[in-house]
């Protein structure tokens, strides 16, 4: 009867090398593409490569603007090439205020890309994690609401906050207070907005979350106080399923967060910091309250 014979191990290595080099030749195409020339101006070349970088930083990008776009990012670049040429043979370069912001710019990348690096260390939060989440804040999810608001900025100094608030409670109306303002030529500035629970600060939700439809609060500003009128509101809860990607991002930025302080922080204590001139007295107060915020 017909037998199927083996490979002789010299045809599986072949065969296995061949393998090898389709997929590293893949590979090379595909750096080979990025690292093709766009254009060349005088003697330097502009790559795929930057084009694509600058393409990928463009929010709201449709893919069928792609196109259109990366000619439009090769004329800008090109504009650029030729500014660089220029500055470099005038030595632009080496001017105190040119220096130091190229090494800025150096410190931010290096800076960042450390940081970025240090967050991947941060786990996706469990399902329980955010289902946890999400029971703790019904202002954002399960009592979601829509909020027209309308604020005033007023301009006043601090001994004044007081008789403003005290105002504010009296007012049978918004106009009434404002009729005040005017009369006392207090000057003040007012808009409407609508905005989502999550579009205001989380540490003020709770408070709004409590307001009825009239209800006005004041905070002191560094230039006055601020006034925000719940104007009206209409419920738009939001379901588990639905809110799960947001808390999910939400939760692993945190942790990105916590990683971040933890790791800048192990990283002043191990370095040599001393702090000179003018600095030293602050530079030592900063340090024992426990250093830069990330």
């Amino acid at each position: 009867p017909n037998s199927v014979r083996p490979w002789p191990i010299t045809a599986v290595l072949a065969a296995a090398t061949a393998a090898l080099l389709m997929a590293g030749c893949s590979e090379k195409k595909t750096l080979d593409a990025a690292a093709q020339a766009a254009a060349k101006v005088n003697k330097e070349e502009i790559t795929v490569a930057q084009i694509n970088h600058v393409l990928q930083q463009q929010r709201g990008l449709k893919p069928e603007q792609a196109e259109a776009a990366s000619k439009q990012i090769l004329e800008r670049l090109i504009d650029q090439e030729v500014a660089v040429q220029k500055a470099t043979e005038m030595k632009l370069e080496r001017e105190p205020r040119v220096a130091l912001q190229l090494e800025a710019a150096r410190r931010e990348v290096l800076s960042r890309a450390f940081l970025e690096k240090a967050g991947e260390a941060a786990s996706k939060p469990a399902a329980e994690e955010v289902a946890k989440y999400f029971e703790a804040n019904p202002a954002l999810f399960k009592d979601r609401r829509i909020y027209s608001l309308q604020e005033i900025a007023i301009e006043a100094k601090p001994e004044q906050i007081s008789s403003l608030r005290t105002q504010l409670g009296q007012a049978r109306n918004m106009a009434e207070f404002v009729e005040y303002l005017k009369a006392n030529d207090i000057r003040f500035n007012a808009n409407q907005a609508v905005r989502a629970a999550e579009q205001l600060p989380l540490p003020s939700l709770a408070t709004f979350s409590a307001m009825k439809d009239g209800q006005a609060i004041l905070n002191a500003t560094p230039n006055g106080a601020q006034v925000v009128v719940l104007a009206g509101s209409r419920s738009q809860p939001v379901t588990l399923q639905q809110a799960t990607p947001a808390i999910e991002q939400f939760l692993l930025n945190e942790r990105k967060r916590e990683i971040l302080i933890k790791d800048v922080k192990a990283l002043r204590d191990a370095a040599t910091i001393e702090y000179v001139g003018k600095y030293a007295a602050s530079g030592a107060a900063s340090a024992s309250a426990g250093g830069a915020a990330t």
